[in-house]
């Protein structure tokens, strides 16, 4: 959970997205940015990163996103159903072949029984129509639950989508 490994899986994966023509987009929730900026701090990103979203209220994953105000009410933000269209929505707009998207809660602050800090929901999102949700539960403070999405997010580009 270091810098090192965002920059080993972000490499691992510019190649991927590089050795088979691809583009890759991600809407972010509670890592604010941080798959973006992994992604990008490696040279020559540019021929494969499209664009990032940081959609962090509810009105960005909406007007951004086109993420239904019904799924953010009736599921909340951090959920399955919000995850899919984040992924879908960035896919679309972006135009690019893969998607990405994060939603959790990273603390120390808004969490609940249901769901406890540490939640995290993924989605990813191909253009071939391949979709993946997937809950985890990372312990730890603000900046580790962050790094730690950040992480899972690239592992499973690299290991279920390239």
């Amino acid at each position: 959970m270091t810098d090192d490994v965002l920059l080993e899986l972000s490499v691992t994966l510019g190649e991927r997205l590089k050795g088979i023509g691809a583009t890759l987009t991600c809407a972010e929730s509670c890592t604010g940015g941080l798959i973006a900026k992994a992604i990008t701090d490696i040279s020559g990103s540019s021929s494969y990163f499209e664009r990032g979203y940081v959609t962090y209220s509810n009105e960005a994953k909406h007007e951004m996103l086109g993420v239904t105000h019904e799924s953010l009410q009736l599921y909340g933000a951090v959920s399955e159903a919000v995850v899919n269209e984040m992924a879908q929505g960035a896919l679309k707009v972006a135009h690019a072949d893969f998607a990405v998207s994060v939603s959790g809660i990273a603390g120390p602050d808004g969490g609940s029984v249901a769901k406890p800090v540490g939640t995290v929901w993924f989605g990813f999102a191909a253009k071939d129509g391949r979709a993946y949700a997937i809950r985890q539960y990372f312990p730890g403070g603000r900046l580790q639950v962050r790094q730690l999405a950040a992480e899972f997010a690239l592992r499973v580009l690299i290991e279920k989508f390239l």
